[in-house]
């Protein structure tokens, strides 16, 4: 029973059938909320207070020793038995096969798409972040502002590719919406607004990425994701 992972002693579980969803409002904590909602898995979701610690709480941390959200426990997983599983990239993975939606059954063009939420995940995700410390956070009193500059560089090359592959394409695999739109729509977003960094790496010159953004914010169930572990 899900009941009995020590996780459901610090944030109990009012559907244990359903998958569980513990997470935050973050561009690597909206992906899985999105892809539920994209997917439409009966689920039921947890909001860890990532500034208050509680991903380090031992009872989490019984469920992701890494310490980060997101993270998900399936009481049916694989075989019918249940899973725990985190990083974002992963879930994702997870749940397009759980529900054979948004990752193509084709195997090239199946692996296409996981090269792109790697990509996100090795590339965007770190760099954006870097960015964000040095523009906005802690990192913006430093006087040498070298790292700022580097990773605004960086991110701008990496907006780049995404502007290229996007050209005559709908999405970033084509006609089809896959993870790999799920795993970069919370990064670009939070880069030109959490982050405030649409002007230093010159996102008005973006026009395939904005267009991309706009046409994936629009989704209704992209917009009940962002919200799902929301204070």
């Amino acid at each position: 029973m899900s009941a009995a992972h020590p996780v459901f002693a610090r944030w109990p579980a009012q559907y244990p059938d359903r998958l569980q969803l513990f997470s935050a409002p973050t561009p690597n904590g909206v992906k899985a909320g999105i892809m539920l909602e994209e997917t439409g898995l009966p689920y039921e979701a947890h909001r860890i207070d990532i500034m208050a610690n509680e991903s380090h709480d031992p009872a989490f941390l019984a469920l992701n020793p890494n310490g980060k959200i997101p993270a998900i426990y399936d009481p049916e997983g694989p075989s019918g038995k249940p899973l725990a599983l985190f990083e974002s990239g992963a879930i994702l993975l997870y749940l397009a096969d759980k529900s054979g939606q948004f990752l193509s059954a084709d195997p090239n063009t199946r692996y296409e798409t996981i090269q792109w939420v790697m990509w996100q995940m090795g590339g965007v995700g770190p760099m954006f972040g870097q960015l964000g410390f040095f523009h906005k956070f802690a990192g913006r009193e430093y006087e040498d502002k070298r790292p700022r500059d580097r990773y605004a560089a960086e991110s701008a090359r990496l907006l780049g590719v995404l502007d290229a592959q996007l050209a005559g394409r709908s999405w970033i695999m084509g006609d089809e919406y896959s993870i790999a739109d799920i795993s970069l729509l919370g990064w670009v977003r939070n880069l030109i607004g959490f982050y405030e960094a649409a002007e230093i790496v010159g996102f008005d010159r973006f026009t395939q990425v904005q267009r991309w953004l706009d046409a994936g914010l629009a989704r209704p169930a992209v917009q009940r994701g962002l919200t799902v572990t929301a204070a």
